[in-house]
């Protein structure tokens, strides 16, 4: 992005507004992130109830300020950016549109206003004041390890899947609506969350039976909990290795994008990743 001339308001303006690395741009960034934690904090006291019926019209009178003061620098990085259009469709530019339209939206719609919550979005800036942009690079690593378990998640998932479905139904034949197991699926609801190890406790057994089937789907689920916890360790600690020098040769068979160095065969799958000489 250009520069707008080096001088004159609108370059001041720029400089102050887009450029972090000068004292005053810092300042104004370290200013508009108390804002915006600032008009977080009077959305979330005026959903209170008892705080919003006593300071109503003080939470209301600081929401709106707030509102204009978001606008008004949205209208000055428009004018004084030197491409407006640019910025209005970049990312940034995005969340900064969508930390004022709740406030006017509200004008028609009332429950509109607790849309401003979108505005902690904008705390993202937090990262270009703190310089953390650099770290963000490292979760590539996260999303290579995403995507090189996806296939044993959705395996994993289905599998559970089943189980859920299963006991569920076992348990809807063994307590029934007597028991307060009304339905399949709400003895389904039942089997997820005793299988997650949550249990709510507001449908239990009540027979031998169903006890005895309630321990063997707590067993099991002290058993599970922990597979996907694994497989995507397993997928990060590839990730990592791979980005620390590893082979960038995709795997022919299953697509798995990069391998340790002096890697012969998919880590994956087990396909050879070169061709073999006749």
């Amino acid at each position: 992005m250009s520069l707008p001339p080096p001088s004159g308001w609108r370059h001041r303006l720029y400089v102050i507004i887009f450029q972090v690395d000068t004292p005053a741009g810092r300042r104004f960034d370290e200013f508009l992130l108390l804002a915006i934690l600032a008009s977080l904090l009077v959305v979330m006291l005026d959903s209170v109830e008892s705080i919003g019926s006593e300071h109503g019209a003080l939470l209301g009178v600081l929401e709106w300020s707030f509102t204009a003061l978001f606008a008004l620098e949205y209208l000055v990085r428009l004018y004084c950016s030197p491409r407006p259009l640019r910025y209005a469709f970049s990312f940034y530019g995005l969340i900064d549109l969508l930390a004022v339209l709740p406030g006017i939206l509200a004008l028609v719609f009332a429950d509109a206003q607790f849309l401003i919550i979108v505005r902690v979005l904008r705390m993202l800036r937090v990262f270009r004041v703190l310089k953390l942009t650099p770290y963000l690079s490292q979760a590539n690593f996260l999303l290579v390890a995403l995507r090189g378990s996806r296939q044993k998640i959705i395996v994993f998932l289905l599998t559970v899947s089943t189980l859920v479905i299963v006991f569920g139904t076992l348990m809807y034949v063994i307590e029934g609506p007597a028991h307060g197991f009304s339905s399949i699926p709400t003895s389904i609801y039942w089997a997820v969350v005793t299988l997650t190890t949550v249990g709510f406790g507001d449908i239990t057994p009540k027979t031998p039976l169903g006890q005895s089937l309630a321990s063997l789907i707590m067993i099991t689920g002290y058993s599970i909990i922990a597979v996907p916890t694994g497989i995507f360790t397993a997928e990060l600690a590839n990730a990592m290795r791979s980005g620390e020098g590893g082979l960038q040769r995709p795997c022919p068979t299953c697509g798995k994008p990069s391998h340790e160095a002096g890697a012969s065969f998919c880590c994956r799958c087990g396909h050879p990743l070169f061709p073999r000489a006749d």
